[in-house]
């Protein structure tokens, strides 16, 4: 039977939990699992929940609807496999991660296209069988190297983009078109160390740990809401290059945990923040 979840957002009320799931007993659908949140300090209730049973989407969330504070916002998805399209620079470590986490089933993902700045990565693509296009920036303006690639993304309908070490800032163009649905890895424990060279900013300072955040784009660089994130230990006889060393292990290994949170519907986005059950 197929499973879909239930995310509810709305204005903090008594009895909530109650109402939403008595609808869905109403509806004569199995709950299999359930998770709540309340940020007290916004009074916003949050809750994830995955049923099974459901043949009238429309009449399910209308009747949800009918129970919450007029401020809400209500999603019913089908937990099915999701398809992106991951973008790249030079560096493989987060690519081949996400290619072999996908071949293996450890990602219910389907990675339609990869597209890269440069023809780096081209071979480890070609490996999966998965498209690669090489749209260079060089010798065309910012504007025409993405259009470019919206007008190949847009070929494909993906729900995420993926960048996996691609290091170059979208426009605000770009992120409008793709709303809360693109996932960048950032090679430093946020708010630390925002934008390039992260790991030379982490060693001038002395810094005893390191870490890498993986979050969703928007307009202002490296403030994305935060879906994971993740650190190790390091001292004061590491070189720059031997925290960037180190680092590539965390940064694929909290790629693929968010993509993981976000393709089970686990994380939702409101502000500037998330919550992630």
């Amino acid at each position: 039977m197929q499973r879909k979840v239930l995310i509810t957002d709305c204005a903090d009320a008594p009895g909530l939990i109650t109402k939403i799931t008595g609808v869905c007993y109403a509806h004569g659908l199995n709950i299999v699992k359930n998770s709540e949140f309340v940020d007290n300090a916004q009074g916003r209730f949050f809750m994830r929940t995955e049923v099974e049973g459901c043949e009238d989407e429309p009449g399910l969330l209308a009747d949800v609807g009918k129970v919450l504070p007029v401020q809400r916002h209500l999603k019913l998805v089908t937990k099915s496999t999701k398809r992106i399209v991951v973008m790249v620079t030079k560096e493989a470590h987060c690519l081949g991660d996400l290619l072999m986490k996908a071949y293996y089933g450890a990602l219910d993902v389907e990675i339609s296209a990869i597209i890269g700045n440069y023809d780096i990565l081209k071979p480890l693509a070609e490996k999966f069988s998965i498209p690669f296009y090489h749209v260079s920036h060089e010798g065309v303006t910012r504007q025409e190297h993405e259009q470019t690639m919206l007008d190949i993304i847009a070929q494909y309908q993906p729900d995420y983009l993926v960048l996996a070490k691609y290091m170059r800032v979208l426009t605000p163009e770009f992120v409008e078109q793709h709303p809360n649905r693109i996932i960048n890895i950032h090679h430093s424990f946020l708010p630390a160390f925002v934008g390039a060279s992260p790991y030379r900013q982490a060693w001038e300072r002395g810094v005893k740990i390191i870490g890498a955040t993986a979050h969703f784009v928007n307009n202002c660089l490296d403030e994305g809401p935060i879906i994971k994130q993740d650190v190790i230990p390091v001292d004061h006889s590491f070189s720059a290059d031997d925290l960037a060393q180190c680092g590539r292990d965390v940064e694929k290994s909290v790629l693929s945990k968010a993509l993981q949170l976000v393709l089970q519907e686990s994380v939702i986005v409101y502000g500037n923040k998330t919550v992630v059950f």
